[in-house]
């Protein structure tokens, strides 16, 4: 028997499927009924949106746990060594980045499972080609440390790097904490690093805005308490 493959699905940034996700891809998640997920909930969710033919109880999806997202994979897994396709979902954006679906698609490709890639919004693309910064050299760091001390430290770092390749450099924060990380940069960066903050990417209420710290410091961003940022520097 074939074995089946593991699609890789987008998921929109917002409540905007229509504008964010093609066609083509509501029509794979139509023929799914098996999905690996972070939280059944939103995946239920979105899917619900796309007017699926089949009811959703009648669907499968398996929860990763975050703490440790790699137990229960090959159990996961099974459906697909039959040849049933299963969908892999992140909680929003693409999957695979920043978020334990990576451990998913590295399981497939060491048991020859095939993966499939489907079109949809990155927020860390978006954001770097929005931010108009060098997008030959750029590194993705994820999210940053939660204690203040390490998190000034590794803003440091993060300039330091910038600043002596010319390279890119972008991050994110847990969104309730966006205004203390963005309080940290204002503080403790050069006046003349650039800093691109984009907010809501392909919602109504999208913030974009690329300005040097100094800049920052005269006219600080909207409250971005809550809202899903993405941060982009570069320091030369």
């Amino acid at each position: 028997m074939n074995k089946g493959k593991l699609f890789l699905i987008p998921i929109p940034l917002g409540e905007n499927s229509g504008t964010t996700i093609p066609q083509y891809v509501i029509d794979i998640i139509h023929s799914l009924d098996i999905f690996i997920v972070e939280r059944a909930r939103t995946a239920r969710r979105f899917i619900s949106t796309t007017r699926p033919p089949q009811s959703i109880s009648e669907m499968v999806f398996h929860e990763l746990d975050k703490r440790d997202p790699d137990k229960d994979i090959s159990s996961f897994m099974n459906e697909i060594q039959n040849g049933k396709n299963i969908g892999l979902m992140s909680e929003a954006g693409c999957p695979g980045i920043a978020d334990p679906g990576a451990l998913v698609v590295g399981y497939a490709h060491n048991n020859e499972i095939e993966v499939v890639p489907l079109v949809g919004p990155s927020s860390i693309l978006l954001a770097l080609i929005a931010s108009g910064m060098n997008g030959q050299d750029f590194h993705f760091h994820g999210y940053l440390p939660v204690k203040p001390p390490e998190r000034v430290k590794a803003l440091k770092k993060i300039e330091s790097i910038s600043a002596s390749t010319g390279s890119t450099r972008i991050f994110m924060e847990t969104p309730y904490r966006n205004m203390a990380l963005i309080e940290d940069m204002l503080k403790h960066l050069s006046p003349k690093t650039r800093l691109c903050i984009a907010t809501d990417l392909t919602l109504p209420t999208q913030y974009i805005r690329t300005k040097t710290i100094i800049q920052w410091k005269r006219n600080k961003p909207v409250d971005l308490h809550k809202r899903p940022t993405v941060f982009v520097l570069n320091a030369r």
